[in-house]
């Protein structure tokens, strides 16, 4: 008797748990879904021509001679909305300096800066941004990290998008490029926690829980940007480019991230492992609006992103109501991971063939985020980064 009234309670126990999880993740996918309609709205910047002189590019570099001379190429190749191009030196002990030096003796427009040292309570890309920030003349800046490789019409066209839908933000989501077989399998798992919590590019941000943005490519309106203290607000955030996208919807701006095919693109780590060690410093998304919005956001990504791959092998097998459910729920996710799959294929023009064994490494990714959120402690570019240190 005892044997069977244990049976029991474990049997109402188990019952219950999985009650609770389909009502989490019915929850946790309406919320995504709703995130996904709005991109019934989206537009794309595609090439377009701007006024002379209205553009600052910033360029925040340390220690780039391997990766800075074709970006420096794809903007001089930039028309005349390009007025200057400022390379910020973080304190760069390399051939870094030489390179834009050599660009400067062809194209006038090209200047090299002196950011070091780098204040210890800034990050060293933020501090860049601020020093160039500083120097600018014109009314747009287009933040561009070393990495990228622009397009010529890549600053017009991001400035026409942004003044015909009036914004005073923009982002590009740009091509991404791989180097291997290995980082086709990582690389769109991490990419794909952040559509799941922002949503796809392409619609206006209206609140900041889902306000989004891609450092790698930006653009902001200098004035704007001034009025809300410049890059000073970012200074110590580990997402400096979500947090400044958090910062203008907060203040009433219109924020948006827009995809931008055939303007730049960008292959962000040399190796998986660098992909791996690297990007979840970021992906938490933690900064001075909360960590419960960063934890919601990961909850909502690992139930509906990780969990169904996970646990249909075991709910297939399962008799009950609760469990059949269960299992045509997460068969419906599982679904709707695949055609994220195919909807992101056009980020990745040249992928691999294990770009569509990806959601393979959801867990893992996921696993590999929420690992980032509790860590105090990162390295990054040779400077420990430490949260929560006085700023």
């Amino acid at each position: 008797m005892l044997l069977s009234l244990a049976h029991l309670t474990y049997h109402r126990l188990v019952t219950l748990l999985g009650a609770a999880l389909l009502l989490a993740q019915l929850a946790a996918a309406g919320r995504v879904v709703a995130r996904f309609l709005r991109r019934r709205a989206a537009r794309q910047i595609t090439p377009s021509r701007a006024a002379p002189n209205s553009v600052t590019v910033i360029v925040p570099v340390l220690n780039e001679e391997e990766r800075l001379e074709p970006c420096l190429e794809g903007l001089l190749r930039q028309g005349e909305e390009v007025a200057e191009i400022l390379v910020v030196d973080g304190g760069s002990v390399d051939a870094t300096r030489a390179l834009v030096e050599a660009a400067a003796a062809r194209d006038g427009r090209v200047r090299w800066l002196d950011a070091s040292p780098v204040p210890p309570s800034w990050n060293g890309k933020a501090w860049g941004l601020e020093v160039g920030r500083r120097a600018a003349r014109t009314p747009w800046l287009l933040c561009v990290d070393a990495d990228v490789r622009p397009a010529p019409a890549l600053a017009a066209s991001l400035v026409a998008f942004a003044e015909r839908e009036r914004l005073t933000l923009l982002s590009a989501a740009i091509e991404q490029r791989l180097a291997g077989w290995l980082d086709a399998l990582i690389h769109p798992a991490f990419l794909t926690t952040l559509v799941y919590r922002l949503g796809p590019p392409g619609t206006v941000a209206r609140t900041v829980d889902v306000a989004q943005a891609n450092g790698q490519c930006l653009l902001v309106h200098w004035r704007t940007l001034a009025e809300l203290g410049g890059f000073h607000p970012i200074r110590s955030s580990r997402c400096e480019d979500v947090t400044l996208a958090r910062i203008f919807v907060a203040a009433g701006e219109r924020v948006a991230m827009a995809e931008a095919p055939s303007l730049a693109w960008v292959q962000m780590y040399d190796s998986a492992m660098a992909i791996w060690r690297n990007w979840p410093r970021s992906l938490p998304l933690v900064d001075q609006f909360g960590r419960p919005l960063a934890i919601r956001g990961l909850i909502e990504a690992t139930l509906i992103q990780a969990l169904p791959s996970l646990l249909l092998p075991f709910l297939l097998r399962t008799r009950s109501n609760v469990g059949r459910a269960l299992a045509a729920l997460n068969f419906v996710l599982l679904a709707g991971r695949i055609g994220v799959l195919v909807g992101a294929a056009s980020a990745y023009p040249s992928r691999p063939w294990s770009y569509w064994l990806s959601p393979l490494a959801d867990a893992p990714a996921l696993i590999a985020i929420w690992v980032s959120l509790f860590r105090r402690r990162h390295l990054w570019r040779g400077r420990i980064l430490v949260e929560g240190a006085p700023a």
